[in-house]
């Protein structure tokens, strides 16, 4: 039954609301750990590893029936699993509480109490939305050569090597290489992902010295593991790059320092969990640019 329900709400969630936020990643959780250990324990007494155990399947089960239903793939599932994990071990205590206290007397309807829940914070969550917050992420190399020289392979590269980080080989879109039209402000340049392109108009070109652009168009941020061809909703416009740029400066050694930053909005909550896993992400790509620009530069 928690799991029934659990797919439901799940459906609203992704397909109806078209909204990634607590009521699925954390409420959701809790939830299922609660009415699980309620239902399982109800005028059964029950040892409370195997209650606990019970949560933890009710979870599995759930998962497993996302991706039968082809709504996620395995690698957005693992992301999301130790938030769920925990919370659904919450709600597991908080399950176990109930049970022993004077409120079992009217376990059924708590039961309900908590399943309605759920859909009435994800409507509340969809109709009050919070406003996106901007952020930024900067990674920096030293590269033996001079700006000049860095300045060429820094608003186009050629093709790089096959990624070796086992973070790119679960379907994390990653770079491949980068063209430009024109030069100048307004020239067009492509940075090439597996998944697809990132169009970026220049907005700054301080040749060079700075080179600044826009995003007008990007490609999915990932290629979902998955037993269908599936393209869920969270891949189109819930992790939104705005802008980025490359900043170059000469060192007392002649060397230039290359910093990369990239601004961004994640739209999936709650931030504090999800924004870990898109810095993390953003950096490993801009490691992945600035060491091929250094090897291209230094030859």
């Amino acid at each position: 039954m928690p799991c029934l329900f659990g797919w439901l709400v799940t459906y609203l969630a992704i397909n109806i609301l078209k909204d990634y936020a607590v009521g699925l990643f954390v409420w959701l959780p809790f939830v299922l750990g609660t009415t699980s250990t309620l239902i399982y324990g109800y005028n059964n007494p029950v040892p409370r590893k195997k209650v606990r155990n019970n949560s933890y399947w009710t979870l599995l089960v759930f998962c497993i029936g996302l991706l039968f239903f082809a709504w996620e793939g395995v690698i957005s599932l693992i992301m999301a699993a130790p938030i769920g994990f925990v919370f659904t071990y919450l709600g597991f205590l908080i399950g176990v509480s109930i049970s022993n206290s004077k409120l079992k007397k009217n376990l059924p309807t708590m039961v309900v109490l908590l399943m309605l829940s759920v859909p009435v914070l994800m409507s509340y969550e969809y109709k009050y939305k919070s406003s996106d917050d901007l952020r930024s992420v900067t990674t920096s190399i030293e590269i033996n050569a001079s700006p000049e020289t860095v300045w060429k392979n820094v608003i186009s590269f050629p093709q790089l090597k096959a990624p070796t980080e086992f973070i790119f080989k679960t379907g994390i879109a990653y770079p491949i290489n980068a063209t430009i039209s024109g030069q100048g402000v307004g020239a067009i340049r492509h940075c090439n992902f597996c998944t697809g392109s990132f169009v970026e108009p220049i907005s700054i070109w301080d040749k060079p010295n700075l080179l600044r652009f826009s995003v007008d168009d990007q490609p999915e941020p990932m290629k979902e593991m998955s037993f269908y061809d599936i393209h869920p909703n969270h891949l189109h416009g819930y992790w939104v790059s705005k802008q980025g740029q490359f900043k170059l400066t000469t060192l007392p050694n002649g060397h230039t320092l290359l910093v990369g930053t990239t601004w961004y909005v994640n739209k999936i909550k709650p931030n504090f969990y999800w924004t870990m896993w898109s810095d993390y992400i953003v950096h490993r790509i801009h490691q992945r640019v600035l060491k091929h620009i250094k090897s291209q530069s230094e030859i």
